[in-house]
């Protein structure tokens, strides 16, 4: 064990109570862990899971606005709430952004003027005025994306002919084809499949208190050509998607005279496709977007309102809300499995043992959630394998997630069960069905296995950045941090494929891209960890690299911020206007992979988190840390200020006492240098 050349060694004649201090800074930091631990226990369920809430844009609520208009049903009550919701998030420049201290936005911005003008709001409101001239200055409706110009569509605010097609057939195209449905992202296929129907329903219903947006068309509604602009080179392969947009819509024309081309069987493909999808989940895909959209094709299909599954849909996506005395807000969906995983996680490794009631709850609830179930995943990786692993919803069997898979994974491996037969067999067979999911480059994706073919994104209602579900270092990472904790040796081969993966990944500046949290700090640091837990050694070049560019953008309070702007330019990376609990805890943990708790830079970041505690032992953030899909939808959350920031500390706390026990009373100043640097003054000095 190195130690630095700062740990100068304490004076023989120091004054009794600094000679002391460090047994007070160490008191400090278990106070600070104690305090978090506390309060996560107290925030658990009675059934044994963890949920915090997904906090996001203001779209949700303005979509739904719009539903219930289309819909013909407004609760009045309910509508001002959302109103008020949506104007809380007004920017003063008028607009509505996507990330807590972004700009306006061209979509969220459309989608909540419509809201509010639907909802009654007047035009001449100085608030509508200001949204108008954002929205106008943003390009104004013809820049909205495929999916927002399609509900535009359903209300007779913008003409399908513009709209490009979603057409049903698509379903039908297998496996012998080189771009199948399968071949985009789960997410998508479940968005896709519902607006396939009402694509070809077009079912638009007149509003009953007509309204426009012709004002929302910078050059004027019958002036700008709505087309979907050519790439300039004649041969590229969005030329050609748009060239077979047009012929889908030429062909649509035969639809009605019933002369269209398998479209009857694909209609009713994608109706069977989507109620058998219905069953073992909170809704389609149990997340909003797919959930609202297949509301909207039932309605479309003829289901009467008192249906069954219509009835069902609407329940689904009812239980979402936050209604409060004066306002309302959505969630995307339920995020209790990753949420339980994640502080399972952190308070196994703080301490807390693991027979103790509240965490034997928590393992039979996470075994009880284990998926048995050969969903869609199988129709990318058909191996004989038996079925397993978990979600990030309450009910979701047909989406199985390799990322929650490797969290709960990673609390299982720790956890205690009155069944520990069974707890074994389950952890063994989940993680058998992982491990065949690596795709051909040694990466891990999110749901699917190879899901990467670009030509997809290139069809014009790709416009979502979603259409794809491609490997990345941070699931990557996460899976090689619980093979290191299992025994994995870095010669296994999917170990070292996987190894070579991320070495390809790495930015020249040292850091990691990060797919499904903000951003580089997410994923540097989820590297930097599943190395250090492979027992990789930290000493190379390339992680050195990875170590000094997370020294590198550490702010001057010691804590670490990084905002989702970053995805739209990696300039930024690194760069947030603040330093953030979650993200605090993340760069600490990809330092304390190193071995030296001595480190400056470690020192300073633990001290912000004991800082910043709250005496109720949790923390204050504001900042989205979460990413749906990059440049489109990002999620705040509200668990990972208070779960993160633990593990970090515990993390910590482990290789001080390692240092510790290595040093063994040789270099007595260490043990004192570092409680200096310590001096917190925060409510978990105390």
């Amino acid at each position: 064990m190195s130690v630095t050349s700062t740990q100068d060694t304490q004076p023989e004649n120091q004054p009794l109570e600094q000679q002391d201090f460090g047994f007070r800074a160490r008191l400090d930091l278990e106070t600070t862990i104690r305090r978090s631990q506390d309060y996560l226990l107290r925030e658990q369920k009675p059934e044994g899971y963890w949920i915090g809430e997904l906090m996001v844009d203001s779209t949700i609520v303005s979509d739904t606005i719009a539903y219930h208009h289309w819909n013909g049903k407004v609760d009045r009550k309910w509508q001002r709430k959302a109103v008020n919701h949506i104007f809380s998030m007004q920017l003063p420049d008028g607009g509505w952004n996507i990330y807590h201290g972004g700009p306006s936005e061209v979509n969220a911005t459309i989608k909540a003027y419509l809201a509010l003008k639907l909802a009654g709001v007047p035009a001449t409101d100085p608030r509508m005025l200001r949204a108008r001239s954002m929205a106008l200055s943003l390009g104004g409706v013809p820049r909205m994306n495929t999916f927002s110009k399609l509900y535009l569509a359903l209300l007779g605010l913008y003409p399908w002919d513009y709209v490009p097609t979603i057409p049903c057939e698509v379903i039908l195209i297998g496996k012998w084809f080189h771009v199948n449905f399968y071949e985009m992202s789960s997410w998508s296929r479940s968005m896709l499949v519902p607006l396939a129907i009402i694509n070809h329903f077009k079912p638009t219903r007149p509003l009953q208190t007509p309204v426009t947006l012709d004002e929302l068309y910078p050059e004027g509604y019958h002036e700008r050509d709505l087309a979907l602009p050519p790439d300039p080179e004649p041969l590229t392969w969005r030329n050609f998607f748009i060239w077979l947009d047009k012929l889908h819509k030429f062909a649509e024309l035969f639809v009605h005279a019933g002369i269209h081309p398998f479209r009857r069987r694909a209609l009713k493909k994608c109706e069977e496709w989507m109620l058998e999808r219905f069953e073992g989940t909170n809704g389609l895909a149990a997340i909003f977007p797919a959930m609202l959209n297949s509301l909207i094709a039932l309605k479309a299909l003829g289901y009467p309102d008192d249906h069954a599954q219509v009835k069902r849909a609407e329940f689904e996506l009812k239980k979402l809300e936050h209604e409060t005395e004066h306002s309302v807000r959505i969630e995307p969906c339920f995020s209790p499995v990753w949420d339980t995983a994640i502080v399972a996680n952190c308070l196994l490794e703080s301490g807390v043992p693991a027979d103790h009631p509240a965490m034997k709850k928590t393992t039979d609830w996470l075994l009880d959630k284990e998926i048995r179930f050969r969903g869609d995943w199988y129709y990318k990786n058909p191996v004989d394998v038996e079925p397993s692993g978990w979600v990030f919803e309450f009910e979701n069997k047909w989406n199985t997630d390799v990322d929650d898979t490797a969290m709960v994974l990673l609390a299982l491996r720790r956890a205690s069960s009155d069944d520990p037969k069974r707890r074994e067999e389950c952890f063994q067979r989940a993680l058998r069905w992982m491990l065949t999911f690596q795709c051909k480059d040694g990466g891990w994706a999110a749901f699917d296995k190879d899901c990467t073919k670009g030509i997809l994104e290139k069809v014009p209602f790709a416009d979502h950045n979603a259409m794809l579900d491609p490997e990345c270092a941070d699931i990557t990472a996460r899976i090689l941090e619980l093979l290191g904790y299992l025994g994995f040796h870095v010669d296994h081969p999917q170990v070292k494929k996987a190894i070579e993966f991320l070495r390809e990944e790495q930015e020249d500046d040292g850091s990691w891209y990060g797919r499904w949290g903000v951003n580089y700090i997410y994923g540097t640091w989820q590297v930097l960890r599943g190395m250090r837990a492979l027992g990789v050694n930290m000493n190379q070049p390339w992680l050195l690299r990875g170590r000094d560019w997370l020294e590198s953008v550490q702010r001057e309070d010691g804590g670490w911020g990084e905002r989702c702007n970053t995805y739209d330019d990696p300039v930024f990376k690194g760069q947030g206007p603040v330093s953030t609990a979650s993200q605090t805890a993340w760069a600490v943990m990809g330092l304390c992979a190193f071995d030296d708790p001595y480190r400056p830079s470690v020192v300073r970041g633990i001290q912000y988190l004991m800082q910043t505690q709250n005496p109720d032992g949790s923390w204050t953030e504001h900042e989205i840390t979460g990413t749906g899909f990059p440049r489109v939808f990002y999620l705040k959350y509200d668990m990972y200020r208070n779960s993160w920031p633990l593990l970090a500390l515990a993390t910590y706390r482990n290789i001080l006492n390692q240092a510790s026990g290595d040093l063994n009373g040789h270099t007595n100043g260490a043990s004192h240098h570092l409680p200096q640097m310590l001096n917190v003054k925060g409510p978990a000095a105390g």
